[in-house]
Parts: structure tokens; sequence; C-alpha cells
């Protein structure tokens, strides 16, 4: 009975532990304790992204409710906006390949791009530049239903076929 009761105290440490490493969830998103990073000027992660797509990926395994999740690639304004674009999508689906290679479905995520159409902090100041070049983690559908009747491309560009 001791050892019953042990076992279930371990039980309930454990799945706490698990939940602490959960994101929380805001506006329907994701807010990862850490942001997921690039090399500069492209498409390829650094090693420093790791913990933040491994919270994803914790989330999605936990949540097998939510169905789709939109991957979006943000940039900051300046430049060439079509090289923008092509590089926002670039990068949601470097995030979504990661988060495949690391056993979530492909048919779970949806990599969109946003170039630097949505920014949420001032571009002309290099705090507000480096706030605006992000990924961002969406639920686009629960169940197999759309949430609150947005598209699931959530108004982005879809960046193509992330099981392919």
């Amino acid at each position: 009975m001791k050892k019953i009761m042990l076992l279930s105290v371990i039980a309930i440490f454990i799945s706490i532990a698990c939940l602490a490493q959960l994101p929380k969830i805001e506006n329907g998103g994701l807010v990862l304790a850490k942001p997921v990073l690039f090399e500069t000027g492209s498409a390829v992660l650094t090693a420093e992204s790791d913990a933040a797509l491994q919270q994803v990926k914790t989330f999605l395994d936990a949540k097998d409710y939510i169905t789709l999740m939109r991957v979006e690639g943000h940039l900051s304004a300046g430049g060439d906006e079509t090289r923008s674009q092509t590089l926002s999508e670039k990068r949601a689906l470097a995030v979504c390949q990661w988060l495949i290679k690391k056993g979530v479905d492909c048919k779970r995520l949806v990599a969109v791009g946003f170039g630097s159409n949505k920014p949420i902090e001032d571009n002309s100041i290099p705090e507000g530049k480096a706030k605006n070049n992000r990924i961002e983690f969406k639920m686009a559908t629960l169940r197999g239903k759309a949430i609150g009747g947005m598209p699931v491309d959530g108004g982005g560009k879809m960046a193509g076929d992330v099981c392919n």
C-alpha cells in the first residue's frame, strides 16, 4: 500500500513538472520562455532555438486536441518587401521541419509568412526591430474546427506543404 501511495505521489510530481514546462497561451498563441532565433538574414535555426522549439513539441504532444498549429514567420520592416516575405515563409518552414524531425505529425502544422506586415513594436529603434523579427505559434484548429472563424492561414501567405 505504501509503495502505491509513493508511486502516486511521484506520478503527481512528474505531471506537475511536465505541465510547468508547457508554454502559456495568450491570444490564441503560445508564449515561450525563449525566442526562436535564426542566423542573420537566413532561415537557419540557431542552437539556442532548441529549448523554445522543444517547448512547442511538448505542448503539441500534450494537447492532441489541437489539430493544427500555425507557425507564423514575421520580419521587421526595411529592405525589399518581397525578400522579407520570402524569408518569413522560409523561416516558418524551417521551424515546421524541426518539429517534424522531432516527431510532430506534419499534418498538425501549417507554415505561414507575413513578411513585415504585422509589426508589434516600433521599427525605427533597434529593440523594436529585434522584436518584430519573430516566430509565433497560433492554434488554428481544435478537433478539426477552425478557431474563431479565422482561416487557418491567419491572413498570411502559406509557405508551402510542410509534409513534403
